[in-house]
């Protein structure tokens, strides 16, 4: 039987999905998070979210017969979903554009109230990466099979659970430099992850649909402008050079290799492409959903653990 009331949430253990799941729950939602492994992720997603509003589900594999049985038991559903990079070929497509392709099918044939699926900004231009390409393959999709479906295009999503303001923080503080691919021009818009999910509960409490919404956040940074803010939160000085794009396709070629890529091919041909509003859509701002939360002043909340001393190091937040 469904409940009315249920939100299902896929992509739960990331960054976006427990700060949701914190937002939903507090606000008497019932939320039924989904994982791919509750023996790893279980305890973590739990400990977001009030007692009694928060039933996990374990997937292995996204089969039509997994998915119907989760959303029949729901009124809305939030894709999630999303890979920087590829552990095995055809993932992008597999989890980008074949993934959110049956969860919109599912949606229609549910008569869901609303389908929230989540994209990214940035990427119409970027024809020759396979992110985007598949990125964009999947908001086709969405469209074509749910035309109710609210369609999202953040920008960077940042915060202490990130895989970028923290990453750079743990870099610089190890390097004695760091190299600007594209001269650090390539532009970004930042946006707060608790900004951001307050923009997803605005639209579901105002029961929205059937819109594409670039979010943003109030802010526009070069990536040269970050790397300076990143520094200067955790109090070092280190050399930042352009390099040579022959150079920097051979370092990606070598990165990519890792376990956990710190740069790929792909992602260095996504970073030629501004990551700004494309001014096909409208925005959060648009919509009255502001996202005010300026990102020096919150990277500076948690940066003390790069930096030396650690919490006890003497640091003044940014008013």
């Amino acid at each position: 039987m469904k409940n009315q009331d249920s939100i299902l949430i896929f992509g739960a253990s990331g960054q976006i999905g427990k700060s949701l799941i914190r937002k939903l729950t507090k606000n008497n939602y019932r939320v039924i998070a989904v994982t791919r492994s509750i023996h790893r992720k279980g305890y973590q997603i739990k400990t977001q979210s009030n007692y009694g509003y928060l039933e996990l589900e374990e997937i292995n594999s996204f089969t039509e017969k997994n998915i119907s049985s989760l959303i029949s038991r729901s009124s809305i559903c939030i894709n999630l979903i999303g890979i920087l990079y590829e552990k095995k070929p055809n993932q992008f497509n597999l989890f980008h554009s074949d993934l959110p392709s049956l969860l919109s099918k599912l949606a229609l044939k549910n008569s869901l109230e609303q389908f929230i699926h989540i994209s990214a900004l940035g990427i119409e231009n970027a024809k020759d990466s396979e992110y985007a390409k598949s990125k964009l393959s999947g908001e086709e999709h969405v469209r074509k099979n749910f035309s109710k479906a609210i369609i999202l295009k953040p920008s960077i999503v940042y915060s202490v659970d990130d895989n970028f303001t923290t990453n750079f923080m743990s870099l610089l503080s190890n390097l004695p430099f760091m190299p600007l691919y594209y001269n650090g021009d390539t532009k970004f818009t930042p946006i707060h992850v608790s900004d951001f999910t307050n923009i997803i509960y605005e639209i579901i409490q105002k029961n929205i649909t059937g819109e594409t919404i670039e979010c943003i956040g109030p802010e526009i940074f070069t990536f040269k402008e970050m790397l300076i803010k990143i520094l200067k939160s955790i109090n070092k000085k280190r050399l930042l050079f352009p390099l040579p794009l022959f150079l920097a396709k051979i370092s990606a070629k070598i990165f990519q290799l890792m376990p956990k890529p710190i740069l790929t091919i792909d992602q260095l041909k996504l970073l030629k492409y501004d990551n700004i509003i494309s001014k096909k859509y409208k925005t959060n701002f648009d919509l009255n959903m502001n996202a005010n939360k300026k990102f020096e002043n919150e990277i500076s909340r948690y940066s003390f653990n790069w930096t030396s001393g650690g919490q006890f190091s003497k640091k003044k937040l940014i008013k």
